[in-house]
Formats: C-alpha cells, sequence, structure tokens
C-alpha cells in the first residue's frame, strides 16, 4: 500500500517471524520498528516525530512501495488452491 508504518512485532508467535519479517523491512527502509517492550515507552513519540518528519514519510512511502509484490494475494491463493486439490 506504500504507507509509512510503525511495526511492533509481537514476542508471542512461533519462531519470532514477526520480527523476522519487519527487520527485512526496516533494512530496506520501508519500515520502522519497535519492540513490544519499548512500545509503552516509545511508540507515541516515534509516531508523533514519524508525522512531522515528510522526508521520512517520503522514504518509507518509496521503499515500501518498491519492495511490493503485485498480485501476491491472488499468487498466495493459487498456491493453496494447489495445494488443497493435491491432498
Amino acid at each position: 500500500m506504500g504507507k509509512p508504518v510503525i511495526l511492533v512485532p509481537s514476542p508471542n508467535v512461533a519462531e519470532d517471524h514477526q520480527t523476522q519479517n519487519a527487520t527485512a523491512l526496516v533494512q530496506h527502509q520501508a519500515a520502522l520498528m519497535i519492540a513490544d517492550r519499548e512500545a509503552p515507552e516509545r511508540l507515541v513519540s516515534t509516531a508523533l516525530q514519524l508525522m512531522n518528519d515528510e522526508a521520512m514519510k517520503t522514504t518509507l512511502r518509496q521503499h515500501c512501495s518498491q519492495m511490493a509484490i503485485p498480485g501476491s494475494a491472488s499468487r498466495i491463493v493459487d498456491e493453496i488452491y494447489k495445494l488443497a486439490i493435491t491432498t
């Protein structure tokens, strides 16, 4: 969707995959991330800073859009369908 985001991955998921996915976006300057344990202290101030930082919002929008895979939802459905009909 090309929107600037701040991700707060849940530490309570299998193999910490939310943090891994968020880290990949952060490394590509496509998102910001705050650890769940830090969110109470940092989330609001980080959101306010982001709202006022046009350059950062533009960077996040551009990089997020560049990482997008058009038609990904349809591709996922196709793969699920293939798995469903072969079992």
